[in-house]
């Protein structure tokens, strides 16, 4: 359908009004712009640059791609982009007519330099996309590379920004190149705006303006070290969160490791030496359910992890299982025996696991629903597999829980383990209780191990990091205690990565070994001393 004079009219006015409201220009790249781009001197090219740039052409986009791809030719008045160095394809730059590539024709040579102020540019073409995440990251680009020639576009984009928050990150950005402005007030004012950033980068920046020879007026200089002083107080608010939450990340996996050894060494008496090595079959199914998704179920890769909890608490209960039944249950009473029968087949399953996967560690890949992290501050990102290791262990212990006092199972095994001769002559069939007992906590292990593989590396020792605090968080808990067990692992997880970012990770570790000695010494039974008839066997 043909257009009339006045549509055409009406038309022109509103993509003028639409231009001037995002704060863009109505006319396109230019022959002189382009040349000027394509020719001269690195300064002659970069002054023309930041002029196209300035006015937020959104055809420079495509010319600049071009740039960087090698594609550009200039022939006498022309500037020509051929796309892939094919001259069939040849296209005006300018116009973006078909063109033809005479023999005259001069290769556009980019250094490093030039390069680097094309990417910068193509960046802060995107602050004026549609796309709200693109505007985003185009931020995040420039905040370390802006520089005056970018202030008016800066502008242009600050105004036409409907997003609070990116209009807000805007103006940050725009005070980040005033900051060195000649003009003494604008600088006062850059620096009071700075005051509200909670970004690292403008404590950077606030520094290296505050460095002797960079800013000499005192007026000035006292603004920016109260605007730095802001920025490092928020800052710090995220430092000091990001170390509760890895203190709580590895309090989690505490839990999780020494969840199982609550019920074989709180509950039986039982001191398992093999208990990381149980740890350790769980993580090597984890990888094995990995590789089978992988070569028999890719498009289902991402659900994997559901697979394999059910298959590391089956794979490492079965070993379990096959521990007491063929070793543990004639060692009952005797715990300084299963001690070293259990260590004796901690080297044996170490060495299995060697000869049939090899010495070296095995990739573990998450899925993508667990890649990633959670960015609550501007200096704080929750990865999301810490976030779901720390979910997964509560509910592990809420449904151990759950075992341990609300079922059959439970009940027999509180049974047998308080009074056994008591239970067996009400009927309980012991032998069975111990290995369904010792095969929970075996279990549990293995889904420690299913949870590690997550978070570190996959290998024969994996165990050998977790058996010693295992131990300490269920006797600082309290032998048999649940209660304790938790309230255990979280304070050394916590506890440690406190003293670590004060001491450094050996002495923390040794901080944490010395102050549980001394807290046994005054309280042997732990947080949580057990009650009733079990406390006086």
């Amino acid at each position: 359908m043909r257009m009339t004079g006045w549509a055409r009219f009406g038309v022109a006015v509103m993509a003028a009004l639409w231009l001037t409201v995002i704060g863009l220009p109505a006319q396109a790249l230019t022959s002189e712009q382009a040349r000027g781009i394509a020719q001269g001197d690195n300064e002659s090219r970069l002054a023309a640059l930041g002029a196209a740039v300035t006015a937020a052409d959104p055809d420079l986009a495509r010319f600049l791609q071009a740039l960087l791809a090698d594609e550009v030719k200039v022939a006498g008045e022309q500037v020509l982009i051929v796309p892939g160095g094919d001259a069939a394809r040849a296209v005006n730059a300018v116009t973006g007519a078909s063109a033809t590539v005479p023999d005259s024709a001069e290769d556009v040579v980019n250094n490093n330099r030039l390069r680097r102020e094309f990417e910068t540019a193509l960046a802060a073409l995107k602050l004026f996309s549609p796309d709200r995440d693109l505007r985003a990251a185009a931020i995040n680009e420039l905040k370390d590379q802006v520089d005056e020639s970018k202030l008016g576009l800066i502008e242009k984009a600050e105004a036409a920004e409907s997003d609070a928050e990116l209009k807000k990150r805007l103006a940050q950005l725009k005070s980040a190149v005033l900051v060195s402005s000649t003009d003494r007030e604008q600088r006062l004012a850059a620096a009071r705006a700075l005051a509200s950033s909670d970004q690292p980068a403008t404590r950077s920046l606030l520094l290296e303006r505050l460095a002797p020879a960079a800013e000499q007026d005192a007026t000035v200089r006292a603004e920016l070290q109260r605007a730095l002083d802001a920025v490092e107080g928020r800052l710090a608010w995220g430092e000091r969160l990001g170390v509760l939450f890895t203190g709580m990340s590895l309090g989690s996996i505490l839990l999780l490791a020494a969840l199982g050894l609550a019920i074989t060494y709180g509950l039986m008496g039982v001191i398992n030496m093999a208990h990381g090595e149980l740890i350790m079959i769980g993580a090597y199914a984890a990888w094995l359910t990995q590789n089978a998704f992988r070569a028999w179920m890719p498009e289902f890769f991402d659900l994997y992890v559901l697979a394999a909890i059910p298959v590391s608490f089956l794979a490492a209960a079965a070993v379990g299982a096959a521990m007491e039944r063929t070793v543990i249950r004639w060692l009952y009473g005797r715990p300084l025996e299963t001690l070293l029968a259990t260590w004796g087949i901690s080297l044996i399953l170490m060495q299995s696991v060697r000869s049939l996967f090899g010495a070296q560690n095995v990739p573990v890949e998450n899925p993508s629903w667990l890649s990633g992290g959670w960015q609550v501050m501007s200096n704080l990102i929750l990865p999301y597999n810490r976030i779901a290791i720390i979910v997964f262990a509560l509910l592990v212990l809420a449904a151990l829980a759950l075992v341990i006092s609300r079922t059959r199972l439970g009940l027999f095994v509180r049974g047998v383990t308080q009074n056994r001769p008591m239970a067996a002559c009400m009927g309980v069939n012991t032998a069975r209780v111990d290995t369904y007992a010792f095969a929970l906590g075996s279990g549990i292990a293995g889904l420690a191990g299913c949870a590690l593989a997550q978070v570190g590396n996959v290998g024969p020792d994996l165990g050998q990091a977790y058996i010693v605090d295992s131990f300490m968080v269920v006797v600082l808990g309290g032998v048999g205690q649940l209660a304790g067990t938790v309230y255990a692992a979280l304070g050394l997880g916590i506890l440690n990565k406190l003293l670590e970012g004060w001491a450094g990770a050996v002495l923390a570790k040794i901080m944490v070994l010395v102050l549980i000695v001394i807290f046994i010494q005054k309280r042997p039974q732990g947080l949580f001393a057990m009650k009733g008839r079990s406390a006086d066997a």
